[in-house]
């Protein structure tokens, strides 16, 4: 529905000015540009408006105690479809594609941590669920690359444009940072959250740039609480935001999954250089057999070759690797994109 749109010059700079600061006000983004404030706020809402482009907020998982995991799953043909749509439609998934070769699919889940019941609940679930043959799942240790952005979205503004925005945004922000100065800084470890925290990151899912008048609603918080809990929130590095986009739309249509297996010694080698690679979207070291998983964006296959041949081969300890090509992507980081969002508030994620 969307492959047709292409993004120009200034849509690329706008989605790079959105990927550093989600929630800047147009008018910020505007100066930053060069550009007037309505032809900032007339292209987000059109790209937002046919489901290009959108700005979710995501929370670090291990700060409120919870756990990610890359599950790949094979299952019979004629069921990946509806399974694919379940899985899309669930709160505590994303990343849902099915996988080139017509019998596989994959997907990132979120669960309770290991003190609870874990994931145990769903995997058993998945498990017992018709055309479901087999499933394997690694637990996200640490994410390595791609968190804040792919390469590939964020090499549009120049780097004083970029000192500017976040020059600017210190500035505007002042007031709110120093009323959230108040509060002490937790910097580690898992956090308890209260309802309304859970309904405010519900919101901020859907839409990262929700006024803080719908998310003062959804909380029944006040302006200002709303206001100092995210300015907290992204102070200590637990929220963060994300544009949403298909990289299809900046000339990279060819998504590939790499599960790597990478000797101990050479895992920090591994990620450090996986974080420098224009080519990954995102990368993390997991559980499992293959410790280091990898999302990676080309142009077509002859670029995937390359990186492969080329720059992932040359890296120390890197033994026994597997490619899939994802054939298309359901879900991405966010809930789902839909033409009329449905009415009432998100479940717990």
């Amino acid at each position: 529905m969307t492959q047709s749109v292409m993004l120009d010059a200034l849509d690329r700079r706008l989605v790079h000015a959105l990927q550093l600061d989600g929630r800047a006000p147009f008018s910020r983004i505007a100066a930053v540009l060069g550009v007037p404030e309505r032809t900032v706020t007339r292209r987000y809402h059109r790209l937002r408006s046919a489901m290009v482009v959108r700005v979710v907020g995501l929370v670090d998982s291990s700060r409120i105690g919870m756990l990610d995991w890359f599950v790949r799953v094979d299952c019979a043909p004629d069921a990946v479809d509806a399974l694919i749509a379940v899985l899309a439609h669930r709160d505590d998934t994303s990343w849902v594609a099915a996988l080139a070769g017509g019998s596989r699919l994959a997907c990132m889940v979120r669960t309770p941590g290991a003190g609870a019941a874990g994931g145990r609940p769903f995997f058993e679930h998945l498990a017992r669920t018709p055309g479901v043959r087999d499933m394997e799942a690694s637990c996200v240790l640490r994410p390595v690359a791609g968190v804040g952005g792919w390469a590939g979205r964020t090499s549009a503004l120049s780097k004083a444009e970029q000192a500017r925005l976040r020059r600017l945004a210190a500035l505007d922000d002042r007031e709110v940072r120093q009323e959230a100065a108040g509060e002490p800084v937790d910097r580690g470890g898992p956090v308890d959250w209260d309802e309304a925290d859970f309904r405010l990151v519900g919101e901020l899912a859907r839409d990262g740039r929700a006024d803080v008048r719908r998310l003062a609603a959804a909380t029944g918080w006040s302006a200002s609480t709303v206001r100092r809990r995210i300015a907290r929130l992204r102070a200590t590095r637990m929220l963060h935001f994300e544009v949403d986009v298909d990289p299809a739309h900046f000339g990279s249509p060819i998504e590939a999954l790499l599960w790597l297996e990478v000797a101990p010694s050479a895992l920090g080698t591994v990620a450090d250089a996986l974080s420098h690679h224009a080519p990954v979207a995102f990368a993390a070291v997991t559980t499992g057999p293959a410790s280091v998983f990898a999302m990676v964006q080309c142009r077509d296959t002859g670029v995937l070759y390359d990186y492969l041949a080329r720059e992932l081969s040359g890296l120390p300890g890197i033994g026994r690797t597997e490619t899939a090509l994802v054939q298309h992507r359901t879900k991405r980081a966010g809930p789902l994109l839909m033409p009329t969002p449905p009415a009432g508030r998100a479940r717990r994620a």
